[in-house]
């Protein structure tokens, strides 16, 4: 399968997204391939791809309809790149933006394409609704019957209650509680507290609020529907303002609010990968190059605080790979999910003892915080799920490449205790 003597550097040279935007807002009347069609355009025509065949496009959306069940192929079939570009479907929740371009990464390693895109979308506006079982039967039936009168009998089986619509729940499967009541499971386990945690949703509005006065998003953003900014940044936000939140999962004893969680959103993002020689053939500049990348997964049904906890076993495994410490990094980007999950793990690096609780072989130590999150995060931004991955690398990409040099570190959490870790470099 490898069509050349040694893998090759896998180079970022382009990012894209729109705006992001709460549910139900600026994005309540258009859907996944919408926004992924306009981040796409973005970046085709930022590096003049109109026409180009790409070596393929991968990507995908935590939510989405039947009829976007070829999403990604049908996005790029709407956009100026040559139709011949092929295009796949990748879902692992909130990491499906970073898999997907692990996924893109490998092929370029590995000589078997040479230029790619990766990205993710999702609408929570234009949530899919199913019927209730019992409705979904009585209509298969009444489809077999031949005669009116058969299909009227199946249809009297029908209740008022088959008729309420059911939409998907923001809920694993395998406990019945949310993200959020994990993560408050998670909070309460580790101690992290409340003030802490506003602490960090400030700084991220802060961080960001004053990367979008510098300029800094001025290229990575397209505006769409109207929207030029990420809708929930809070500029005005204080730690007044955030204290007098309520508890948003465990209403009597919690310490997650609306204000250090991230809220349900909508958006798109993307980013272009090459080879080193199809960057300089088409005059693309190497804006840095991923290195490594590590996918984990950990039990979070027994031990229900875990949930967003995987990407400190990935975290383990790729600095051992890497041969480097966690402490060899200019910047870090960890995905505020939500602040309670970012304390934690921070903690849990800093701490030998709850390293090894955990089952880690050993704590990574503590990172410089300053380093952390230096543009805002999703607390800021928000966390449309699978738009989340692209977002981030595009900001490590561009930070290091107006750096010069360095070494950039990215987790993300995601449901089904899951995550990933990526190293990029310039």
């Amino acid at each position: 399968m490898n069509n050349s003597d040694k893998i090759r550097k896998v180079a970022i040279v382009g990012y894209n997204r729109i705006p992001f935007a709460r549910a139900n807002t600026a994005y309540a009347k258009v859907g996944n391939q919408d926004m992924m069609v306009a981040a796409l355009n973005g970046l085709i025509e930022k590096h003049k791809l109109q026409g180009k065949l790409l070596g393929e496009v991968a990507g995908g959306a935590v939510i989405k309809h039947t009829y976007d069940s070829n999403l990604i192929r049908e996005c790029v079939m709407k956009t100026s790149l040559n139709p011949a570009t092929p295009a796949c479907d990748l879902q692992q929740a909130c990491d499906t933006g970073i898999e997907s371009a692990i996924y893109i990464a490998n092929k370029i390693a590995l000589g078997q394409i040479e230029s790619g895109i990766a990205g993710g979308v999702d609408s929570i506006s234009d949530i899919p609704m199913a019927v209730s079982e019992n409705l979904r039967k009585v209509l298969l039936d009444a489809r077999k019957e031949k005669s009116l009168g058969g299909k009227i009998k199946q249809f009297f089986k029908l209740r008022p209650k088959d008729f309420t619509p059911l939409v998907p729940r923001n809920e694993e499967s395998q406990t019945g509680l949310s993200m959020g009541g994990h993560t408050e499971i998670t909070a309460k386990y580790y101690k992290i507290l409340r003030e802490d945690q506003d602490n960090l949703a400030l700084k991220s509005h802060l961080n960001m609020a004053k990367a979008y006065d510098e300029g800094f998003f001025d290229d990575m953003i397209t505006p769409f529907q109207g929207l030029d900014k990420d809708n929930n940044l809070r500029r005005d936000s204080t730690l007044e303002k955030l204290a007098k939140l309520p508890p948003a999962f465990d209403k009597t004893n919690g310490t997650l609010t609306a204000g250090n969680s991230t809220p349900l959103t909508d958006g798109a993002s993307c980013i272009l990968l090459a080879s080193e020689e199809w960057a300089k053939e088409h005059g693309l500049p190497i804006l840095a190059y991923i290195t490594f990348a590590e996918v984990a997964a950990i039990e979070y049904v027994k031990k229900q605080q875990n949930l967003l906890l995987a990407p400190l076993f990935a975290a383990s495994r790729m600095l051992d790979k890497a041969g480097l410490t966690l402490q060899d990094f200019d910047y870090y980007e960890i995905h505020e999910a939500f602040a309670a999950q970012v304390l934690a793990t921070l903690k849990i690096w800093e701490s030998p003892e709850l390293s090894k609780e955990l089952g880690l072989k050993k704590s990574l130590g503590a990172i410089d915080k300053n380093k952390l999150n230096v543009k805002g995060s999703s607390l800021a931004a928000a966390h449309p799920f699978a738009a989340t991955g692209g977002r981030i690398i595009g900001v490590m990409a561009k930070l290091l490449n107006e750096k010069g040099s360095g070494r950039g570190f990215i987790s993300i959490c995601a449901a089904g205790g899951q995550g990933i870790t990526m190293i990029i470099e310039k």
